[in-house]
């Protein structure tokens, strides 16, 4: 991992040049960003948002989310990927928030883990976003991006995200979050990353690996 001086450095210029970011997911409620997120998974925030654009106009709650059958929500969500399990996970979950939660989403992060289709990364995501809560989501941009830099030093989500909250100060999770997402998606990129054009490389652990295997 970096040491402590450039962890610093990185993190400053990564707020610098992110410091305005959010979610790209689009949603007016928690719930809409509940189920945006679970959508999310294997899929983009893109494609979520024009499968959401529709489905949000008349199923915008738990209740009437349930006036759908699984069918019937798996062909409004089919253009998402894994559209089927994620159909029958969110009506589940939909139930559960109206039996247990009078139709709002829990805010702990235990009690959106029990809800079905809802990992630590999508509690995550929706209680950063949704509450004071700090919290770093370990998605596959967090992941690959904390790993190249040097953030982090693991070979899994979990590992990682215990990483990034020993290097990244507690009042900066939620926004680092998103830094690192959108770093991401306009610079490490996952198979052609843009490093000759990254205002990080003189930091970068894989930047400097390639040079060095370059050389």
């Amino acid at each position: 991992m970096l040491d402590q001086k450039s962890l610093h450095q990185v993190l400053v210029a990564l707020k610098k040049h992110y410091c305005h970011t959010t979610t790209a997911l689009e949603y007016r409620t928690s719930f809409q960003l509940l189920v945006s997120t679970m959508l999310a998974a294997q899929s983009t925030d893109k494609r979520v948002n024009i499968v959401t654009a529709d489905l949000f106009k008349k199923y915008h709650s738990p209740r009437t989310l349930l006036k759908l059958s699984v069918h019937e929500l798996e062909e409004k969500i089919k253009t998402v990927g894994l559209h089927k399990s994620k159909a029958k996970n969110i009506l589940s979950t939909c139930k559960i928030l109206i039996d247990r939660y009078k139709g709002e989403i829990p805010l702990t992060r235990e009690e959106l883990m029990q809800l079905p289709g809802v990992g630590r990364k999508t509690a995550n995501v929706v209680l950063s976003i949704t509450t004071n809560f700090e919290a770093i989501a370990v998605d596959t941009h967090v992941f690959r991006v904390a790993n190249r830099i040097g953030l982090a030093q693991a070979d899994n989500v979990r590992k990682t995200e215990d990483h990034l909250m020993q290097n990244i100060p507690h009042r900066d999770w939620s926004d680092a979050h998103h830094w690192l997402i959108w770093h991401g998606r306009k610079i490490c990129k996952a198979r052609k990353p843009l490093c000759d054009s990254c205002f990080l490389k003189k930091f970068c652990l894989f930047y400097q690996s390639q040079t060095v295997q370059s050389e």
